[in-house]
């Protein structure tokens, strides 16, 4: 590992919760002591996407964290008047410009460790401005895998 972080098992299995079981709709999760990621908050599965990102920036604007989330939205197939449910899961590296330089390079490096382990995330997301982070943009990511 290029950052010497560890993910934890409460991590690995957080996720497999979110993924396989759709117990929990996002967490949260942040490095502890340079040493290790761990689980920092749970999104119920009712919770909205405005409830993710009150709990992505509740420890403050300026710090960095990561997040894995199962985002639903309705998509229409080319030619039908029907439409589908989609969930696409998404990991983010929340890394706001007005961070710290060194919490920025520690999460950037950390963030490899996540993509390889959390296998079946469709797309992964790096989010420095609040713009970049908000439903309208994460939403316009995961529709451009659509196949119509």
């Amino acid at each position: 590992m290029a950052s010497g972080i560890d993910l934890t098992r409460e991590c690995r299995h957080v996720f497999e919760q979110i993924r396989k079981l759709k117990q929990h709709r996002y967490a949260i999760l942040s490095i502890e002591d340079e040493r290790q990621i761990r689980v920092e908050c749970l999104g119920v599965r009712e919770a909205g996407y405005e409830d993710f990102l009150a709990d992505l920036l509740r420890p403050g604007q300026n710090q960095c964290r990561f997040a894995v989330y199962d985002y639903a939205y309705h998509h229409q197939c080319q030619g039908t008047s029907s439409t589908c449910l989609k969930e696409k899961l998404f990991l983010m590296l929340w890394c706001p410009s007005q961070a710290r330089i060194k919490d920025k390079m520690l999460y950037s490096s950390s963030f490899a460790v996540l993509k390889r382990d959390f296998v079946g995330v469709q797309k992964c997301i790096q989010a420095t401005e609040l713009d970049e982070a908000c439903r309208d943009a994460v939403e316009e990511q995961l529709r451009s895998l659509d196949r119509d």
